[in-house]
């Protein structure tokens, strides 16, 4: 479906759309129902700066972004080609001054985001009503806005947006909350947690002495009556849900927390699949554009645009360029039989390079994976040595010498490790809350998982203090710098830095 533009043309545009919906669809492409509107650009820069969505609540971040996008499209810095939300239906926008192969090829992209967002299991747990779920939430915060002020109102939402990326992305496929909805059990022992050697019945009592397991035992039912009064009994990575359970919030403050969180989870999906999003849907704009849409006369045009949009130059990562390969790379292993066992264990180069088993699974592959995977695990389970060195996916560094990109590292694993540690958690800190009543004072204990990278201690102490800003009582986050146990603290109105040592109450000297 098209909308908002002039008739000749939507209905030149309109029956494309659905010429390229039934191309996509008998090439195996299963999508919700797709709706286009055709807009100019500072209409698409506005839509942009609100992630997509016609309707937003008032904050000023909208504003900048939206200035940013216009002036990059002022001075031919960039431009969008197309924007589409993931909802049911879809929508999708295209821009008025795009000629007629952009147009076909943004709508072929599109097709293949849609059927990305409906049958890849990340996506599964997001709200397909999120077009309407937006303007509820600019509704809510604009009433809580007319009953508290502008002023109130932003500064509350400025602290919860620097906070929203401390969510646990994997939780909408858990049940972690069973706990937190039942009524509080007694601590429960269970004989199979004592540890005992097995051994001959006559050798038991000398290797698994009775005054041995008896300590053991009350260990273990200390621990389970310590667990049982601990808030939370064990650490939680969704620190925002934690601040909306515990933190003494007004209703209007709960009301925009949960809103930010909601939204948080929403956007989450497409930063886990970014690269294979993008490719999924270069993927298939390729193939449907060159077998059955381009005209001789739009092929240069089409060429040019997919040749900019699959650029990559060394040293930079471009996620349609990587996403797109790797498809290809998939389809064409497994069309021929490259992977297995005894592919895996052929030697001969030569031999590798002619293996064609001719098995034709390529295509079913890639429906495969683009169900079931999402980036990190994409990376892992495809990247292969051969595809970094086709495209020389190795390490650069700038040379001032010579004023170019060298090559400093061409080793496979541990390129491969770096690209997976961007991609894990975004680059990201993993943070925990680990004591929500630390030394008895209400105080709140956050904990940093190191994953090889020290926290960047100024931000580190922003976020402390936007934590404290909704906890109300001081707050702590322990961290490891430079090889040493660390405790951030902020108590309202001043900052503490100060190494770990045995004095301090626990958890601070056990995590």
């Amino acid at each position: 479906m098209i909308v908002h533009h002039r008739s000749s043309v939507q209905s030149e545009l309109s029956e494309y759309a659905r010429r390229i919906a039934e191309i996509a669809r008998n090439a195996g492409l299963d999508f919700f129902e797709t709706r286009f509107e055709v807009v100019d650009y500072d209409t698409m820069s506005q839509i942009a700066a609100y992630g997509g969505f016609p309707q937003r609540y008032p904050h000023w971040r909208f504003g900048m972004e939206y200035e940013k996008l216009r002036k990059q499209h002022v001075y031919g810095l960039g431009r969008i080609y197309e924007m589409v939300i993931n909802n049911d239906p879809c929508y999708a926008y295209l821009l008025t001054d795009n000629d007629i192969t952009d147009q076909k090829l943004v709508m072929a992209h599109v097709y293949a985001h849609c059927d990305f967002f409906k049958n890849n299991i990340w996506f599964s747990k997001t709200n397909r009503r999120m077009m309407d779920e937006m303007a509820n939430h600019a509704t809510r915060i604009r009433r809580h806005v007319d009953r508290e002020g502008f002023d109130v109102v932003e500064r509350f939402i400025d602290v919860c947006v620097s906070l929203e990326n401390l969510i646990d992305p994997h939780s909408p496929f858990m049940k972690r909350d069973a706990a937190d909805r039942a009524a509080p059990a007694a601590p429960r022992f269970v004989e199979s947690e004592v540890v005992r050697y097995q051994t001959k019945p006559y050798l038991d009592r000398w290797v698994n002495p009775p005054s041995r397991i008896q300590a053991e035992r009350e260990k273990i039912k200390e621990k389970r009556k310590t667990e049982q009064h601990r808030l939370p009994p064990q650490p939680v990575r969704d620190i925002l849900h934690f601040l909306l359970k515990q933190a003494p919030l007004e209703d209007w403050e709960a009301d925009i927390l949960s809103i930010i969180r909601e939204e948080a989870y929403y956007y989450a999906p497409q930063g886990q699949t970014k690269i294979m999003n993008e490719g999924w849907a270069t993927f298939w704009h390729s193939r449907l554009m060159t077998q059955h849409l381009l005209k001789d006369e739009e092929l240069i045009t089409y060429a040019d645009h997919h040749a900019g949009t699959v650029a990559m130059p060394p040293g930079h990562l471009n996620p349609y360029k990587i996403g797109v390969e790797l498809f290809r790379d998939i389809e064409d292993r497994w069309n021929k039989g490259r992977f297995g066992k005894e592919y895996d264990e052929c030697v001969s180069l030569e031999e590798r390079r002619r293996w064609d088993r001719k098995l034709m699974l390529g295509r079913e592959k890639v429906f495969e994976v683009r169900r079931v995977y999402n980036d990190v695990t994409f990376i892992d389970e495809f990247l292969t040595p051969e595809f970094v060195e086709r495209f020389k996916l190795f390490q650069y560094r700038f040379d001032p010498a010579t004023r170019r990109m060298v090559v400093v590292n061409r080793d496979f694993e541990k390129i491969k490790a770096q690209l997976l540690f961007m991609l894990t958690n975004h680059c990201q800190p993993y943070i925990f809350v680990v004591d929500g009543n630390y030394a008895n004072r209400g105080e709140l204990y956050l904990a940093h998982k190191h994953t090889g990278i020290d926290l960047d201690i100024r931000y580190a102490v922003e976020t402390l203090k936007n934590i404290q800003f909704i906890w109300r009582r001081p707050v702590h986050l322990q961290a490891q710098i430079n090889d040493e146990m660390v405790l951030f603290s902020f108590d309202g109105h001043q900052s503490q830095q100060q190494k770990i040592h045995g004095d301090l109450p626990k958890p601070a000297h056990q995590v």
